[in-house]
C-alpha cells in the first residue's frame, strides 16, 4: 500500500522534502504507524518535533487525511487506504 505524506515548514526543513510516498507491505496502516515510520526515516530531530517525551504526538501539530482533520489519540489509529494523503501541519501564526 502507498501513502503520500506532505510536510510543511520545520518538518520540510528537517527532512529536505515537501512530500514523500511511503510504501507498506501490509494493508493495515494507521496514521500513527506512518508518523513512527517517518521518525525512523528522518531521524531524531524529526522525531522530537513530532512526539513529546512520552511518545505522544505534540498538540501543536494538525494531522490531515485527504484534507480532513484527524483528532487526537484514538483517531491517530485511523486506518488508511491505498493512495491516501497525510499532511502534517504546524500551527499557523499571523499578525
Amino acid at each position: 500500500m502507498n501513502v503520500t505524506v506532505r510536510l510543511f515548514t520545520t518538518l520540510r526543513e528537517i527532512s529536505g522534502k515537501r512530500k514523500t510516498i511511503m510504501s507498506f507491505d501490509n494493508d493495515s496502516v494507521t496514521v500513527m504507524s506512518v508518523l513512527r515510520r517517518l521518525a525512523q526515516i528522518f531521524g531524531k530531530e524529526f522525531e522530537d518535533y513530532l512526539f513529546d517525551e512520552e511518545g505522544i504526538v505534540r498538540g501543536h501539530l494538525s494531522i490531515l487525511i485527504n484534507g480532513k482533520g484527524v483528532g487526537r489519540f484514538e483517531e491517530l489509529e485511523t486506518e488508511l487506504n491505498e493512495g491516501d494523503q497525510v499532511a502534517i501541519v504546524p500551527p499557523v501564526g499571523g499578525g
